[in-house]
């Protein structure tokens, strides 16, 4: 009998227990840097927007918005709870706030809650081909998102992509990138006129056409 053997096999057990414990021991990346949550931070986009109000009736505009976490909270929950102050300008000097919302982490989840309307606009871990219901959190039919990775460090999240060719067109994502956070962010939510006269000629009757572009991004 070979008398190294015992030796071996001790060996190779304990470099086995060894790979299992830094398997064990390496964190899962939940993704969690894709939208960072802390007060201080800020981001500028640059906005373009065109306003439908109605046939040949368009008002087109480019402005800048600036999103800061001012302060945060703990709700009945005990959720820790951010707020967002939305300011606006039209030439990056003169800012003024327009209305706020909140971010908080719930479940593996972000939730962003504009005008007391809750949206889980993102799930961890984020793995590309992930769908959600983003209105899990409000009484209202099942929004579908879903995960695009564009990029190791890039993330696209597709929330709509209707256009029936006749009613009416809602296409709509946000990208977000490691370490930064939302960094774009595109609507384009029309109504077609359905007269029998025009019904089918992709004729706008109403709507926006909206995007933001992230220029720039920091922490106070």
């Amino acid at each position: 009998m070979n008398r190294h053997l015992p030796i071996f096999i001790l060996f190779l057990t304990s470099l086995l227990f060894s790979c299992q414990r830094e398997i064990e021991d390496t964190p899962l990346d939940m993704g969690l840097d894709f939208q960072p949550i802390e007060i201080g931070l800020y981001w500028i986009y640059e906005v373009d927007e065109t306003i439908v109000y109605g046939e040949n009736d368009a008002e087109h505009s480019v402005y800048f918005i600036q999103d800061r976490i001012i302060d945060y909270y703990f709700n009945e929950a005990n959720e820790q709870t951010y707020i967002v102050q939305r300011s606006k300008s039209e030439d990056q000097l003169n800012w003024q706030a327009t209305t706020s919302y909140t971010l908080l982490l719930r479940n593996h989840t972000l939730v962003k809650t504009i005008a007391n309307q809750p949206i889980v606009s993102l799930v961890f871990p984020i793995n590309s081909g992930i769908s959600w219901n983003a209105n899990t959190y409000r009484n209202e039919v099942e929004d579908n998102f879903e995960y695009l990775l564009e990029e190791e460090d890039k993330l696209r999240v597709n929330q709509e992509n209707s256009d029936d060719l006749v009613t009416y067109r809602d296409i709509r994502f946000e990208g977000y990138q490691r370490g930064i956070g939302l960094i774009e962010k595109y609507e384009e939510v029309l109504t077609y006129c359905s007269r029998n006269d025009c019904l089918g000629d992709q004729l706008i009757n109403s709507g926006v056409i909206r995007h933001l572009n992230m220029i720039a991004h920091g922490e106070d």
